[in-house]
């Protein structure tokens, strides 16, 4: 998600706390904007998490999205 994107996410959020509030199409394009937001950082603490390796005090190491997948075949 871009600067400018995140910016107008603000913006609403603001206009939103004044006694002024959200048009109906403003409260609609803040939903859109705080989904996307949301899904953009899910994905990259999903991608942080698969990339992550965990060691063990033996030395020996996994990553846990592995072991994960090995539950759910079980």
């Amino acid at each position: 998600m871009d600067d400018k994107k995140i910016a107008r996410i603000n913006e609403l959020a603001k206009k939103s706390r004044t006694e002024e509030g959200l048009t109906p199409a403003e409260q609609e394009e803040q939903n859109a904007l705080r989904l996307e937001y949301r899904r953009s950082v899910i994905g990259n603490l999903k991608g942080q998490l698969d990339n992550t390796v965990v060691i063990r005090p033996d030395g020996s190491s996994y990553r846990p999205a592995d072991k994960d997948k090995d539950k759910s075949k079980k």
